[in-house]
């Protein structure tokens, strides 16, 4: 998968509250390159989001059908719109989602 960078620092990320959302996917078998094609076409448009403080995707290395990942958003409110962004829908629940064996996601807060 691609990086992209941000104008955002570490530091500015995690300075102040936030939601961090963290999740795990887990793709089909035969699925996996798919997967990671539509999230190289996903992640930089959430990473632009106003509301998005850090957004990260991991694939694992010892099992490429894995991946992980980590969300930092400004609130509650920019996690909602997260999720009902075009991209979202159309990246994430239109065309990965159903490529998925496994989808799990927790959501923590900032000490």
């Amino acid at each position: 998968m691609n990086h992209y960078a941000t104008q955002k620092s570490l530091s500015d990320a995690v300075d102040g509250d936030g939601l961090l959302v963290v999740a795990q996917w887990e793709a089909k078998p035969d699925e996996a390159d798919r997967v990671a094609g539509i999230l190289d076409r996903f992640l930089p448009e959430a990473q632009r989001e106003d509301g998005v403080k850090l957004f990260l995707i991991s694939r694992a290395k010892d099992n490429p059908a894995q991946f992980l990942f980590y969300e930092l958003f400004r609130d509650e409110a920019a996690f909602k719109a997260h999720q009902e962004s075009a991209h979202f829908k159309t990246f994430i629940a239109g065309e990965a989602l159903p490529l998925l064996a496994k989808r799990e996601r927790a959501q923590y807060g900032l000490l």
